[in-house]
């Protein structure tokens, strides 16, 4: 395949380069490469520590610039909708190549550091602001309800003790009343009642208050009260409800005791004092003091708001920078220096065609340096394995995307992700055939299609990235799902009647009706009088079982054929002879036979035959346990008994085929070459030179994961490849069984799928349009109805069964398909690109 015209049918050409970038020039070099995004840098220095290499310090600088940058994001986001800081915007604040791009990105880190040491102080100052404006508000909230509480105790002071002198049973109180010191009492004489106040949060209070009587054995008395506002933490801005409290007891021990339980709780005391006068000012002092307070955190917020709304119009870009530059010195890390040339070497791999446009790249690095010594590019010859790297477009990534799920191709092997385009579709579309959701899904991936610039720019749901990303194969798989309900005469579970049917129904009869000819054969697709017959059902599983097994056995044969391609590329016939031809016979001896078996058996009728339809489940069945005897006696046609007993020995004699013959030729092999001497040359067996110069240890272990490229690179040992070859062929024989079984899930799913929506169908507005309820109430029920059948038909039968119906199409493809020819033993194409950044941390 040229590389001068890009294909999927395989990988690019790549080749293996070397750059000699002179010290002065590397950084905009790489930059340039990185813009271009075609080329894979290797790694010069193996042994070499992250903490060795030349430019870790210049990255631990920049991996600090990083931190701030997210620290500036962290605040802009978290407190955009109360400062009310513009959005984020992308201005590039400097030049990040050329000659002065050193002294910009020293500049930007020095400025850096002084937003941050700004903004450090102002949140310092903030936090305690905040937190002495809540000590504050807590202390007014608890001078209001003690005074509150206090002014009660006064009124009730009468009744209290009138209470007490009807005998009722408090102790603490008692000895208060006895003395005259309740709660609102101005007199002291010779017992004193004490209080602790304080705020506790609301979730903690019923514990709080079982603690306290415990301990204290009930000589207390307690009063809390709800603080209606929330609490919100300066910090973390969490809100918090919190509960004040007034605790009377008499004796220091107790109250300190109540002190030491209130603060092991989180709560929070005030001394308060019990003059009604003393309490007031407090009150005043305290309501001032806040009002200044939130005065100067409002001018503080505003002093904030500024600084933050400067660093966020030019957030975007510093952070692009950064990444850049990043990007820069970890690659310049994987560079040698050359001590005699004074120059950094670099290797890599770039797609054969791309080495015209890096040299042009290079020559655009020079420019922009300020230098007339551009960089050196040579290209090597090596025996390592490239990178494989197929070159999509926004139509076939999604179709690419799923082979490369399962592993990346083999370099120069042929890709499935090509014949993936037409088969995954279709395979699906067999699964969900259906006019009417064929349509609804053909739909929605349009417009995903006609308005995708739009959507890309204002950004995707998370939950619907996925089906965006595959809005092209969604497309194609609502089209085939189209051609493939025509094929059933699906809609919505009813049928069309797009031309004449074959079959009329009598009029006038009573009990079993049978359907007579009408002479003419519907022209494509399933004809419409099958729909509502008896045996509607037996026919369609009929149809449709045998339909998979014929597709099943059409894709397999194909992805068989597809090795042909690979053993012509890699020069190995042997695997033609000993394995392609041999597992080709092998399969369809005997699921050849079987789809042709099943074509014949639909061309007879047997209408007019003296004799049944022989069943073909058995006839296989027979051709296996007794060769020679037909199943029931009933041959399908003349000779049939002969030729199953010729496909079964060409199938047995297909098996020792594939077990013995590759292994006996590469031993015979082995001994011609050993037997000549060149066993020692190169380091190969094969007698084959090497053509690189000199390959390190590092460079010969690049690729090593793919196999078919590397086998001569390994002493020959018999046992490994009869083992091999033994596992293979079993694996071949009993998948020829077990995948073609796995292809009925193709009448499983489309049998489900139409039964579903014929059952959703009967339920909803099968049953408003038998409802005898008036004009009025048969539109409303109607209408009911309808909603439930679209949401039904949307959100199950388009939705849920369309991913499981994918799914299946996915393994199809992954096992059935890709398990015949896929080597998936490559590494995927990874060059530095600054189109990829930030990809991960999103």
């Amino acid at each position: 395949m040229s590389s001068t015209y890009p294909s999927l049918f395989r990988s690019e050409e790549m080749s293996l380069v070397q750059l000699y970038i002179p010290s002065e020039v590397a950084h905009d070099t790489v930059s340039e490469l990185a813009e271009m995004g075609n080329f894979q840098f290797k790694d010069l220095n193996p042994s070499l520590t992250s903490f060795q290499r030349p430019f870790t310090p210049r990255l631990r600088r920049l991996a600090e610039s990083s931190r701030r940058l997210r620290l500036f994001r962290s605040q802009i986001t978290g407190l955009t909708p109360t400062l009310g800081i513009p959005p984020l915007s992308a201005v590039p604040p400097f030049t990040t190549v050329g000659p002065r791009a050193q002294n910009a990105y020293d500049e930007l880190e020095d400025k850096l550091k002084e937003h941050e040491r700004r903004l450090a102080d102002m949140n310092k100052s903030w936090e305690e602001l905040g937190k002495r404006k809540s000590e504050l508000e807590e202390k007014r909230w608890v001078l209001r309800e003690t005074a509150g509480f206090f002014n009660e105790a006064e009124h009730r002071h009468t009744e209290i003790r009138t209470s007490f002198d009807e005998g009722d049973n408090a102790p603490l109180l008692e000895h208060a009343a006895e003395y005259g010191n309740l709660p609102g009492d101005t007199g002291f004489s010779g017992f004193d009642l004490e209080f602790v106040s304080g705020t506790i949060e609301r979730t903690r209070m019923p514990t709080f208050e079982r603690i306290l009587w415990r301990v204290l054995r009930g000589n207390l008395y307690m009063n809390y009260s709800e603080i209606e506002e929330a609490f919100v933490d300066p910090i973390s801005g969490k809100e918090t409800h919190k509960d004040v409290f007034i605790i009377f007891a008499h004796g220091e021990e107790l109250l300190s005791k109540i002190r030491k339980v209130a603060e092991s709780m989180g709560g929070t005391l005030y001394n308060i004092d019990s003059s009604q006068d003393k309490r007031a000012d407090a009150l005043r002092e305290v309501s001032a003091r806040l009002e200044d307070v939130e005065s100067i955190l409002y001018n503080m917020g505003q002093t904030r708001r500024v600084e933050l709304s400067k660093i966020a119009e030019m957030l975007e870009g510093w952070t692009d920078a950064v990444r850049r530059e990043e990007e820069i010195f970890k690659t310049l890390n994987l560079l040698s220096y050359d001590q005699s040339r004074k120059t950094l070497v670099a290797e890599g791999w770039c797609p054969s065609r791309d080495i015209t446009a890096i040299q042009l790249g290079l020559r655009r690095a020079m420019d922009t340096a300020g230098t007339s010594v551009p960089a050196i590019l040579s290209e090597l010859r090596t025996h390592q394995t490239p990178p494989t790297f197929h070159r999509t477009n926004k139509f076939t990534e999604g179709f690419q995307t799923l082979i490369d799920s399962y592993g990346i191709a083999t370099y120069q092997e042929v890709n499935p992700g090509l014949f993936a385009v037409i088969t995954f579709p279709f395979l699906f579309a067999v699964m969900f055939g259906d006019i009417g959701h064929g349509i609804l899904m053909f739909l929605t991936a349009a417009a995903m299609i006609w308005w995708e610039k739009p959507i890309a720019k204002n950004g995707v749901n998370e939950n619907l990235e996925t089906f965006f990303f595959g809005r092209y194969l969604i497309v194609l798989m609502g089209a085939f799902s189209v051609y493939t309900g025509l094929m059933y005469n699906d809609i919505f579970s009813k049928s069309l009647h797009l031309f004449q049917s074959g079959w009329e129904w009598p009029r006038g009869e009573t009990g079993l009706v049978l359907a007579e000819r009408t002479g003419h054969i519907y022209p494509f697709g399933l004809d419409p009088g099958w729909h509502g017959a008896d045996n509607s059902l037996i026919f369609n599983n009929s149809y449709k079982m045998k339909l998979s097994i014929i597709l099943g056995v059409i894709h397999m044969t194909f992805a068989i054929c597809l090795q042909v391609p690979n053993h012509i590329h890699f020069k190995k016939p042997l695997n033609i002879y000993a394995e392609f031809i041999p597992q080709i016979l092998f399969f369809h001896s005997i699921f050849g036979y079987l789809v042709v078996c099943i074509i014949y058996k639909w061309s007879v009728d047997w209408s007019q035959s003296p004799t049944g339809p022989p069943g073909l489940l058995n006839m296989l069945i027979y051709m296996f346990l007794s060769p020679g005897t037909i199943a029931d006696g009933t041959p399908l046609f003349p000779g049939q008994a002969f030729i199953q007993v010729v496909l079964l020995l060409i199938a047995l004699v297909c098996v020792p085929w594939m077990l013995c013959l590759k292994p006996y030729v590469l031993w015979k092999e082995h001994n011609r070459i050993k037997g000549q001497g060149y066993s020692g040359i190169g380091g190969q067996e094969n007698g084959r030179a090497s053509t690189s110069e000199h390959i390190d240890e590092e460079e010969e272990e690049v690729g090593m994961a793919v196999a078919e490229s590397t086998d001569d690179d390994h002493p020959f040992e018999m046992g490994d490849i009869v083992v091999h070859q033994v596992i293979h062929t079993i694996e071949f024989c009993l998948g020829c069984i077990s995948n073609t079984a796995s292809y009925l899930r193709l009448w499983a799913l489309s049998l489900a799928h139409a039964q579903l929506s014929e059952v959703l169908w009967d339920m909803t507005i099968a049953l408003a349009l038998e409802y005898e309820g008036g004009v009025i109430g048969g539109g409303i029920f109607l209408f009911l109805m309808f909603g439930g059948w679209f949401v039904g038909t949307i959100g199950i039968l388009c939705t849920m069964e369309g991913l499981s119906a994918f799914l299946h199409a996915l393994r199809l493809h992954w096992v059935e398909a890709n398990g015949k020819h896929y080597m998936a033993g490559g590494y995927a194409f990874t060059p530095l690109s600054f189109a990829t950044l930030g990809a991960e941390e999103e």
